[in-house]
This record gives structure tokens, sequence and C-alpha cells, in this order.
């Protein structure tokens, strides 16, 4: 389960790339320049900041699925693909409508790094 879930996580990243080039075809910004167009900014923002807090997310994910379990590991990964497409939705309409998007992903990193410490811990104390 937690492979499928890392699979959607692949797939998001690729939706978010594609909303990118997109924006940036219709806008007629050229890349490398990133500014010029307000959406164009808000997709790469958004794009950026999922590459940014997969980073974080997808190790603590994996150690939590190895001490704690596929289905723990998986829900948690599924909480913070849907946090992750609330998010988009939000800060592409608008930067204040990130917000609630940006906390349920928070909540599925700190139930990851929470889970998956406390699996470590449980397995170094024998």
């Amino acid at each position: 389960m937690t492979a499928l879930v890392i699979l959607l996580m692949s797939v998001l990243q690729m939706w978010m790339a594609m909303r990118v080039g997109n924006r940036r075809r219709s806008s007629g910004v050229k890349a490398p320049a990133m500014t010029g167009d307000p959406d164009l900014e808000r997709a790469i923002r958004v794009h950026a900041n999922t590459v940014e807090q997969l980073a974080m997310f997808l190790p603590a994910l994996l150690i939590c699925a190895g001490f704690m379990g596929d289905l723990v590991a998986a829900a948690i990964g599924l909480v913070w693909v849907i946090g992750r497409i609330w998010y988009a939705i939000g800060y592409q309409q608008a930067a204040n409508k990130r917000e609630w998007g940006f906390l349920v992903t928070f909540l599925a990193l700190a139930a990851a790094l929470l889970v998956g410490g406390y699996g470590v811990v449980m397995a170094l104390l024998g």
C-alpha cells in the first residue's frame, strides 16, 4: 500500500510539473524566466513547495513503513497526498487559500515523523 501511495506522489509531481509547463506556454513566459505572470508564479511555487515537502516527507514515510507497518504509513501518506492536492488547488486560486492544504500536509509530516520516530526508538530499546 505504501508503494501505491508513493506512486501517487510521483503522479502528483508530474501533474504539477505539467501545470507549470501549460501555464508557461499560455502566458508566453519563456524559460528560464520565473516571473511575469501571477498564475505561472503560483504554479511554480506549488510545484517547488511540493518538491521541498517531499524531500522531508518521503524519508519519514519510509521509516514509518519500516518500523510501524505498511498500512499505517500508507494512511499517513494518503493524507499527505490529499493535503498537497488541496494546497495546489487553493494556491492556484490565490496565495492566501493555500493554508488548509498546507496544514494537512504539515500534520501528515508530523505524524510520519512521530510514528516513525517512535518505531525507531522502540527498535533501539529492544
